[in-house]
């Protein structure tokens, strides 16, 4: 809180409401007292503008191209630490000593098996179901097998759900891939660390031994990290909705991954990937490249610029190296849609057109390109990132649930429908 106040005139009628201020970024104007004093709503669509809530957890500057997870900038995580490091900083506030790390790293391990009967679930969809359909599904039911972890009051079952989800998304996500491809699934083994797991998941079959190969499980460590959170965006919003009503943690999770579907939110880098593919070749790239500089055309070049970030994504800037070292270990001789992302990027680093429009390759271009890469297929690309995503939706939900100022959300409305009006028999209409 500040001394400062904003004061709002309607007519002869003035009114005070305070200012406040957190640790970094703008200040806000208290107007919970608004409707009680003057009557009014204010009008956001899009929540643009408003600040639903106080957090400690994660900041974002778009002007600077900074983003921060408890303060420390990503670059620096994403160079040093770990996503497992990472989801102990964005639950418990501070980096782990090495101690609390493999304590924590251990307990996360052993709770990545699901419950044998979750598998008929997975029978039960069509084979040809999109994995985020499945996810939504399998995460909501989660409270069905798990009912010792629902009670939100319980501090101790918060933490319990906590970790049961963190653990066990990688296994669903790779059972939700195995499922679609008609492969059996493949059980965690406790020896492998969180990415690397995962892909031993996605990728091993019991006919042969698979070999991880580290490059490609760092970057995907990077990804997981990466995605972790991104402050109050609309996925991590609808947790919060939804967990202001006191629903189960499981159903808050399963209405993230559902929102996170949507293609203007988690299915980026999968748009920015089905856009490499029309390209198809370097050779037509000129040709797209006009057509997105032409107003009347609606083509538009996905995986380029941002709506928060006005200058580089930061995240960008760590997966292009990492999506370098991926391309140069598995190679991009025979594969033109990573042909075609790599001169684009090129143009679209150099091209005034872009350089003066801030339009910066993002974190989805790039982690489209690293996952197409690695064989992923793109409808498993949102599921990825639900399953980065989803330590920074529990850390949110934790610290809404602990806030004692936490109120169910009720948005309202500018109503512009038919005033009042008198039922009219049928026989009269």
């Amino acid at each position: 809180m500040t001394d400062k106040v904003a004061k709002l005139t309607l007519g002869d009628q003035s009114y005070e409401f305070p200012v406040m201020s957190g640790s970094v970024g703008p200040d806000v104007i208290d107007i919970r007292s608004l409707y009680a004093k003057t009557g009014l709503f204010t009008y956001d669509p899009g929540f643009t503008s408003t600040a639903a809530c106080d957090s400690a957890i994660t900041y974002i500057d778009g002007d600077k191209g900074e983003l921060l997870y408890r303060g420390y900038p990503i670059d620096q995580l994403a160079a040093e630490s770990s996503y497992i490091e990472v989801c102990y900083l964005l639950l418990y506030g501070e980096l782990p000593t090495k101690a609390q790390l493999a304590e924590f790293d251990t307990l996360v391990t052993r709770h990545t098996m699901v419950h044998e009967q979750m598998h008929y679930f997975y029978r039960g969809f069509r084979r040809d179901a999109h994995p985020m359909a499945i996810m939504t599904g399998v995460v909501g039911a989660m409270a069905a097998f798990y009912h010792d972890s629902t009670d939100i009051s319980d501090p101790e079952q918060r933490e319990i759900a906590s970790i049961r989800m963190i653990a066990k998304m990688p296994t669903i996500a790779a059972m939700a891939y195995k499922y679609s491809v008609g492969q059996p699934f493949v059980y965690p083994r406790n020896g492998l660390d969180y990415a690397s797991n995962f892909l031993h998941m996605c990728f091993s079959v019991p006919a042969e031994e698979y070999k991880i190969n580290p490059t490609i499980a760092r970057a995907m460590d990077l990804i997981f990290t990466l995605h972790a959170d991104h402050e109050q965006n609309a996925s991590t919003s609808t947790v919060r909705l939804s967990g202001s009503s006191d629903a189960n943690p499981f159903a808050c999770i399963a209405a993230g991954v559902a929102c996170l579907w949507g293609p203007a939110h988690g299915g980026a880098n999968e748009a920015a990937l089905n856009m490499l593919r029309q390209i198809g070749s370097v050779d037509r790239i000129p040709e797209f490249i006009a057509r997105a500089k032409d107003k009347n055309d609606p083509f538009r070049l996905m995986g380029f610029g941002h709506r928060v970030y006005k200058n580089y994504d930061p995240r960008a800037k760590v997966m292009q190296q990492t999506a370098k070292e991926v391309l140069d270990l598995l190679g991009v001789e025979n594969n033109p849609t990573l042909q075609v992302a790599q001169e684009l990027e090129r143009i679209a680093l150099e091209d005034p057109y872009f350089v003066d429009r801030k339009l910066y390759p993002n974190v989805d271009f790039y982690s489209g390109i690293i996952l197409d890469a690695i064989g992923f297929p793109t409808s498993m690309f949102t599921v990825i990132f639900a399953m980065s995503r989803t330590v920074g939706w529990i850390a949110q939900w934790k610290e809404m649930i602990g806030d004692p100022q936490k109120k169910i959300g009720r948005p309202r409305q500018l109503y512009n429908g038919s005033p009042a009006r008198d039922y009219k028999p049928i026989t009269d209409r």
